[in-house]
């Protein structure tokens, strides 16, 4: 099971130094989760594992603009 915490619900309105560091850790340990699934996994989720090794790989400073608070 991958537990993805929702880092914007809580975060405050104003970015501080701390939210933006819990939110690249969740990006992190996102793309980690994503990398140690099966196969079969990705298959449900839509994706080959070359695209999850080519996320996986980003860094973790790299996410797209919609996953930011």
């Amino acid at each position: 099971m991958t537990y993805i915490a929702n880092t914007c619900a809580t975060a405050p309105s104003r970015p501080t130094l701390i939210a933006g560091l819990t939110a690249r850790l969740a990006v992190w340990k996102q793309r980690r989760a994503l990398k140690a699934l099966n196969d079969t996994a990705l298959e449900d989720i839509g994706l080959t594992r070359r695209e999850a090794n080519l996320e996986a790989k980003r860094t973790f400073w790299d996410a797209p603009e919609t996953w930011r608070c």
